[in-house]
């Protein structure tokens, strides 16, 4: 099925019309498919259903612990940057043989947390960064086990702020570091080189970069092989990218209702053959290309008006509900959640929230019919990296989170309330 789509005069996320759960639960609102969040991670689990392949969720991407369950539950492990996010992890089920830890800046106590719970790896990503984890396991007398992330400076053709595989970029080593921590690591009586890891980016829409970077860690392992270290598997990252629809950056393909210009299934198998074929396990770290598709985010118009030759339409959504468009000049499709007939004429609308920024605004010159207060807006493809990086800059709350069902929809994170906005805070003494 298509998780949004518009039956009746108005759009639908599976059988729930949206316009339902705006007035039940109120705006801005996101809302997530769960049969299409099922049935993208599906894909990574069965695209290559090799024993020696794991898919670990990228959990930054979307943190909700519903979320979370739901990807447990069909297989997939958890690539976590932090200890809240291993936290989440570990509270959704997922098992901590399944999790690994990447970033760059791991405190002790982040590092204590990972040994505690025994997950799949840490990956290491600096010199310092090792001497910290071994002087812990070693305080532990306890195991740890070692990825080392390479930087393979690899271009790819995305937002500069999304990529992270080239040389002068803060994330992993150099290749000749890569070496030196994992023989370093093999030395040490409480380390234990594990695997081999490498992400160029994110939002990346052509497959060569990323085979590019699996034929790269392979040739990298064949070389450990040689000098004694064998590894248990190569980690490819993530990264794929899903079709924004932005008409600057035309997607042609079509992969399953969704414009993409490679299908997970395809991804996949260009990544693992190398790997599986030089004998190593796969670890993936998908997160976009899972719950990007999944979500909208609902906005009402608040006010219009035409200033300077631009009509706004001000909506109760602003960048504290999706950062995306001010952060990275991120498109994402708007739609009017109830149409109007076909034959009235449309005009360009620039979508703006009520925060006090200029960069304050979610979409530019859109074509969409006239608008009214009390219109509602669905700003689609916002699954992944909306509410994740959401905030309450100016004293702005939280939206809630709704998952759909089929006919059923559910609250899965509650609407702050003024409450919410002292958390933590106390008067000094």
């Amino acid at each position: 099925m298509v998780a949004f789509h518009y039956h009746d005069n108005q759009l639908w996320c599976e059988d729930v019309p949206l316009a339902e759960i705006a007035t039940a639960v109120g705006t801005p609102v996101y809302v997530y498919s769960q049969a299409e969040l099922q049935q993208r991670a599906a894909a990574f689990v069965t695209a290559e259903s090799s024993a020696f392949t794991l898919a670990c969720y990228a959990v930054k991407a979307n943190n909700n612990p519903a979320i979370l369950r739901l990807l447990g539950e069909a297989g997939l492990g958890a690539d976590v940057t932090s200890g809240g996010e291993l936290f989440l992890a570990l509270h959704a089920g997922i098992p901590p043989h399944k999790i690994i830890f990447s970033g760059v800046g791991k405190r002790r106590d982040e590092i204590e947390m990972a040994l505690e719970n025994g997950i799949r790896a840490l990956h290491v990503e600096s010199a310092m960064e090792l001497e910290a984890i071994a002087a812990v396991a070693a305080e532990r007398q306890q195991i740890a086990r070692i990825g080392v992330r390479v930087n393979p400076d690899i271009h790819a053709e995305t937002h500069p702020y999304m990529t992270t595989g080239e040389k002068w970029h803060k994330f992993g080593v150099a290749p000749e570091t890569a070496v030196t921590l994992l023989h370093t690591a093999r030395e040490h009586p409480w380390l234990h080189p594990v695997g081999l890891a490498a992400h160029i980016g994110s939002q990346i829409t052509a497959v060569s970069p990323f085979v590019q970077s699996a034929h790269f860690l392979v040739h990298m392992a064949e070389e450990l092989t040689s000098s004694g270290i064998r590894l248990e598997y190569v980690d490819v990252g993530g990264g794929l990218g899903i079709d924004y629809g932005d008409p600057r950056n035309p997607i042609s393909a079509t992969t399953g209702g969704l414009r993409n210009q490679i299908s997970i299934e395809g991804w996949v198998t260009a990544v693992t053959q190398p790997i599986l074929a030089a004998g190593y396990g796969v670890v993936m770290e998908p997160g976009r290309s899972i719950v990007g598709p999944t979500g909208c985010l609902l906005t009402r118009v608040t006010y219009t008006k035409s200033q300077g030759g631009t009509q706004f339409a001000i909506v109760d959504a602003g960048m504290s509900d999706l950062i995306r468009p001010t952060l990275y000049d991120a498109y994402h499709p708007v739609v009017p959640v109830m149409p109007v007939a076909d034959e009235m004429a449309t005009s360009p609308y620039t979508i703006v929230g009520p925060i006090c920024e200029t960069g304050d605004w979610l979409a530019k010159d859109r074509n969409l019919p006239p608008l009214q207060p009390g219109d509602l807006l669905a700003i689609m493809q916002a699954g992944a990296y909306g509410y994740a990086m959401a905030s309450n800059y100016n004293g702005r709350l939280k939206p809630a989170e709704i998952l759909v069902n089929g006919h059923h929809y559910a609250v899965i994170r509650k609407r702050q309330d003024y409450t919410h906005l002292l958390d933590g805070c106390q008067a000094p003494e």
